[in-house]
């Protein structure tokens, strides 16, 4: 089982994801809501901006305040991002 690095040392099953998306579109928004009002949405922003929108086969939605581009650079197995990725203001 191969393990994604998502930030803050938080990790997911790469064989569960369907979708790595921007969380800029209002479908994305939607998404997030439904998720938050079923009980299935995961937020593992730390508190910071949301720039990354998971979606598993289980319909769990999971929040990751690093890029999409760079999830799925890590999911390629192209090597680990630096941790300054994230911005320490928002």
């Amino acid at each position: 089982m191969k393990l994604i690095n998502i930030g803050f040392g938080n990790m997911v099953s790469a064989h569960r994801l369907v979708a790595i998306v921007s969380p800029d579109s209002a479908p994305i928004k939607r998404i997030i809501q439904d998720a938050k009002d079923r009980g299935t949405l995961i937020d593992a922003t730390y508190g910071r901006r949301t720039r990354a929108v998971l979606i598993t086969d289980s319909d769990h939605v999971i929040l990751s305040a690093i890029q999409p581009e760079t999830v799925a650079n890590r999911l390629g197995g192209r090597g680990e991002a630096e941790e300054g990725e994230l911005d320490s203001d928002e």
